[in-house]
């Protein structure tokens, strides 16, 4: 009776649409695609961030393995880029003996955060994509950025000026290089990508850099 069971034609049929469907809804994957950005005197350039978006493949809900935080300490926001999926909470923990006023002019995100001291902490929701300009309004010279992204493949480039990102589906690509200072409309670059059943993708990128006065 069981032998019966286990080669009946229900169950053969049963069995293959499962493994059809299986195939159908699990995406190839692709390894790795490794972006060096340098500028256009050849030096690495740190702090760039590269985006992929993959047309037709639906991504799940981005987690970024670093903490959603911007510190504020040495009159100084670190990191200087931070990288967040849309609909982040971002923390700003003050570091300093001083006093901050943590605000943004930028369109994805206009706020505010007034005056704050030691060890105190405020938070904001980023719920649209694009760069947001941070500054201070008592410290002219801090300076930083929240990169907002719809995509949870996202990466930032190193001291190396080497970016990576894992897990993306084969095919066709649309991938982006933005760095705040980049002569660039919208302050990147993008190009396409070919992305194989497996293994890694290597690509290099020069963006023109133009340093705040």
């Amino acid at each position: 009776m069981l032998g019966f069971a286990r080669h009946s034609p229900v169950m053969k049929r049963t069995v293959f649409a499962l493994a059809a469907a299986a195939a159908i809804t699990a995406p190839a994957q692709a390894g790795t695609l490794e972006i060096s950005v340098r500028d256009t005197a050849g030096k690495p350039l740190r702090d760039a961030v590269v985006t992929v978006h993959a047309p037709g493949r639906t991504p799940a809900a981005a987690r970024f393995p670093w903490p959603a935080q911007v510190t504020q300490q040495d009159i100084q926001f670190n990191p200087f880029v931070l990288v967040v999926p849309v609909g982040a909470e971002v923390s700003f923990p003050n570091k300093d003996k001083v006093r901050h006023h943590v605000y943004s002019f930028s369109k994805p995100k206009k706020f505010e955060l007034k005056l704050y001291g030691r060890e105190d902490a405020r938070t904001v929701k980023f719920d649209k994509a694009g760069a947001v300009a941070l500054g201070c309004n008592i410290h002219d010279g801090m300076t930083g950025f929240v990169k907002v992204v719809d995509t949870p493949w996202a990466a930032k480039t190193d001291e190396r000026g080497v970016a990576r990102v894992a897990g993306l589906p084969a095919g066709q690509a649309s991938v982006a290089v933005w760095h705040p200072y980049a002569r660039l409309k919208n302050n990147e670059s993008v190009l396409a990508v070919s992305l194989p059943p497996s293994g890694n993708v290597a690509r290099s990128i020069s963006l023109p850099i133009v340093p705040p006065r």
